[in-house]
């Protein structure tokens, strides 16, 4: 239940941020191709404004969210778990945003870059390993470019160990048996841990450097 709870809390705020990014920048592109074109500003201004400005909601929502889940939920009561779940989900949550700043950037129409973002989300979450447990070879490589993927892979590392036990129909099984963990070849160690952390930490980076990057054609810049 509780490892259902935590792919559920990855896809959710993968989402939700992912579909509020997307319209940030489709709903000022008029705005933006008459200041671009008059010479205003530069754009590196106007992104990192943009982007830093809605940081705070984007942040405080899903902390709030998990101080009340995670103790609902009888997730370890500790206060070092409980910062690793956090810190994961709001890596989780910038990944996602980032996405959704970069699809919007680049489509510049609501409509379609909301159709292509569930696809995009969809196919992520099937790939992670929980819902599909056996996922065709020529597409299994989706995974590695999953935010859910990672997502998943730090809040099993936040909440359990490799000498850990789940109930089972023989009595006590390693919690490295449990299927949908065993599917996705989650790892405990430090080393996996913090590869599964730098994962998301790309996608942070390349989503909005793609962004900016689709913000370039949009007016031109007088000199």
């Amino acid at each position: 239940m509780q490892i259902g709870l935590l792919f559920f809390i990855s896809g959710f705020w993968g989402f939700f941020p992912l579909f509020q990014a997307i319209f940030t920048f489709p709903q000022e592109l008029m705005m933006l191709q008459k200041e671009r074109s008059s010479g205003m500003y530069r754009l590196s201004s106007y992104f990192m404004s943009r982007v830093v400005a809605d940081l705070p909601m984007e942040l405080v929502l899903p902390t709030i969210f998990l101080f009340i889940t995670y103790w609902m939920a009888g997730l370890k009561a500790s206060v070092v778990n409980f910062m690793y779940t956090l810190l994961s989900l709001l890596l989780n949550v910038l990944a996602a945003q980032g996405l959704g700043l970069a699809l919007g950037a680049s489509v510049m129409d609501q409509k379609a870059a909301t159709t292509l973002a569930s696809v995009i989300m969809l196919c992520f979450l099937l790939a992670g390993g929980f819902y599909v447990q056996h996922v065709p070879k020529f597409i299994a490589w989706i995974k590695y470019i999953s935010i859910s993927y990672y997502t998943y892979q730090l809040f099993i590392g936040s909440q359990y160990t490799d000498g850990e036990t789940y109930p089972c129909l023989t009595g006590q099984c390693p919690i490295v048996e449990f299927p949908s963990i065993k599917q996705i070849g989650v790892h405990f160690g430090l080393h996996d841990q913090l590869m599964a952390a730098l994962g998301l930490l790309i996608m942070v980076i390349v989503y909005r450097l793609i962004a900016y990057i689709a913000l370039m054609r949009i007016g031109v810049t007088k000199n």
